[in-house]
């Protein structure tokens, strides 16, 4: 027990992305379950006092994505401020606070206050992890931290939406728990995957195109980050409708650096490549679905995308970039070759096949609702092969035998 501990514990990758692969099965399996028995029309799981979608809300983007997100960074922010690397006791008191969390939230299904437990638990490892991340932006040498500056700032945000959902959750607040969903979306995930993507997919590209200059001009940076800000808080205060705008600079901020970065030729290189460049795609798609429903709405269309936006952007961008990032940081500190195996690329497909299942009813409501469940089941299927494929990798001992 001793050894397997000690590999666990490791490397933070690790100790984040084993609960997280464990988390991802266990939040699309409940969902699935709760889509059966809305169809059913029977009662699901869910406590008394808190919608499913709201609870769905937050499996996802506040109990799924964070174990991904502080793994990633625990790893790649000393590297990029050339800083020491982030201590044992921090990440480990923060990877065990934010499963234990989210397995006391799970609890609450039967009994409730569990629940509230879980949450609080939750946001305790949260504030060790943006305590962690802090700790290493302040303490690295003078240089340029703007893209380390501003994943902090992201997680930040993220914690206050987790907090804001805690608050929602014990005050029976609505407006509360909504707060947290634009911080989730517009303060959390997007800002931290567009500012890692602009910092990563030209570097990662770099080492396989030849000839390749690379390309990361803060300018049109700034702009994605403060529409996405400027998105949040009209959603927060209800006039989503007034943002089309700024979705539109979003998604044509992403095609240009898309074209910038060579996406032809990036596609066309080592499968691990292409997912990040695919994957980026998305993100251009889901903005521009947010503009076309925000622009329909302000003219007082009577037609709309429902949904399909936030689902090109949850399953389309967030999900399929990160299995494209952690099966690299899987692959490459286990001490393999970074490359995506023939499963590997399947689910990335089978993953992206889940985003257009969703979308479907909500761009074509004639459409059979049956696909929402589809998707479902497929991303569920995807991510528990994922997860049975890279999760051995966090609990053994590296090919190469080198630590860590």
């Amino acid at each position: 027990m001793s050894l397997l501990w000690s590999r666990y514990t490791a490397a933070p990758h690790r100790v984040m992305f084993l609960p997280g692969a464990m988390y991802g099965v266990v939040a699309m399996a409940w969902w699935v379950f709760e889509l059966e028995a809305r169809f059913l029309g029977v009662t699901g799981l869910a406590p008394t006092g808190v919608a499913p979608a709201a609870l769905h809300l937050w499996s996802l983007l506040y109990g799924f994505f964070p174990f991904f997100v502080f793994g990633f960074l625990f790893t790649a922010m000393p590297n990029w401020l050339d800083a020491p690397a982030i201590g044992r006791a921090n990440y480990v008191s923060a990877g065990l606070a934010l499963a234990g969390g989210v397995g006391l939230v799970y609890g609450g299904l039967w009994w409730p206050p569990l629940l509230t437990a879980g949450l609080v638990l939750h946001l305790a490892g949260w504030l060790v992890a943006c305590a962690a991340l802090i700790g290493t932006l302040r303490r690295a040498p003078p240089q340029d931290k703007r893209h380390a500056a501003v994943a902090t700032l992201a997680v930040v945000l993220g914690g206050m939406g987790a907090a804001a959902f805690l608050a929602g959750w014990l005050g029976r607040a609505p407006w509360v728990l909504t707060s947290a969903e634009s911080l989730a979306i517009w303060g959390f995930l997007t800002p931290l995957f567009l500012v890692v993507c602009h910092r990563m997919i030209p570097w990662f590209t770099g080492r396989v195109v030849a000839h390749y200059v690379m390309i990361r001009p803060w300018a049109p940076l700034w702009l994605a980050l403060t529409a996405a800000l400027g998105h949040g808080l009209l959603q927060a205060l209800g006039r989503q409708a007034w943002a089309w705008p700024l979705d539109l600079a979003l998604a044509l901020v992403v095609l240009w650096f898309a074209a910038q970065w060579g996406v032809a030729r990036g596609v066309q290189q080592a499968r691990l490549l292409a997912m990040l460049h695919i994957a980026w795609l998305w993100a251009g798609v889901a903005f521009a679905l947010y503009a076309a429903d925000g622009l329909a709405a302000f003219l007082a269309s009577a037609w709309r995308t429902g949904l399909a936006p936030l689902h090109a952007l949850a399953i389309g961008f967030f999900s399929t970039m990160l299995i494209a990032m952690a099966s690299r940081v899987s692959l490459g500190h286990s001490g393999r070759k970074l490359e995506a195996d023939g499963l590997t690329w399947a689910l990335f497909w089978l993953v992206q096949a889940s985003a257009l299942m969703r979308m479907l009813p909500e761009l074509a409501p004639a459409t059979s609702p049956v696909f929402t469940r589809l998707a479902g089941y497929l991303w569920l299927l995807a991510f528990g092969a994922w997860a049975w494929r890279y999760a051995p990798m966090y609990w053994r001992a590296r090919v190469d035998g080198r630590p860590g």
